[in-house]
C-alpha cells in the first residue's frame, strides 16, 4: 500500500505580500496617505505634503524590516503599549497586613 500524494500549487506557510509589503504595512501607508490627502489635498505643495511622507515611510518599512520576522510591525506596536513590568504575583495591599507591618506605622 503506497501513500497517495497530490501536488499542490500554493504554499500555506508563505506570508501574503503585495509589492513586497505585508498587509499591515500597506494599511499604515494608505491610511497615512488618506489622512494627509484629507488635510493637505487642496494646497499647492500637495506633492511634498501628501505623497512624500507615505513614500518615505514605505521605503523605511521596506528596507527597515528586511530580515525581520512576519508581522514585526504589529508585534513591535503591541510591545510599545504593554506594561513595562510584569509580575507573577499580585502586589500586596496594606489592608491584609497586620498593623505593625503597615507603612508609616512604627
Amino acid at each position: 500500500m503506497s501513500l497517495h500524494c497530490t501536488p499542490v500549487s500554493k504554499c500555506l506557510d508563505k506570508k501574503t505580500l503585495i509589492w513586497g509589503f505585508e498587509m499591515a504595512d500597506l494599511l499604515v501607508i494608505f491610511l497615512m496617505l488618506a489622512i494627509l490627502n484629507f488635510l493637505f489635498g487642496q494646497t499647492n505643495h500637495k506633492l511634498f505634503l501628501v505623497w512624500m511622507p507615505p513614500a518615505i515611510v514605505g521605503l523605511v518599512l521596506k528596507y527597515g524590516k528586511k530580515g525581520k520576522p512576519e508581522n514585526f510591525l504589529l508585534h513591535w506596536i503591541r510591545f510599545q503599549f504593554k506594561a513595562g513590568v510584569f509580575c507573577a504575583f499580585r502586589f500586596p495591599t496594606n489592608d491584609k497586613l497586620p498593623p505593625s507591618l503597615k507603612r508609616g506605622v512604627a
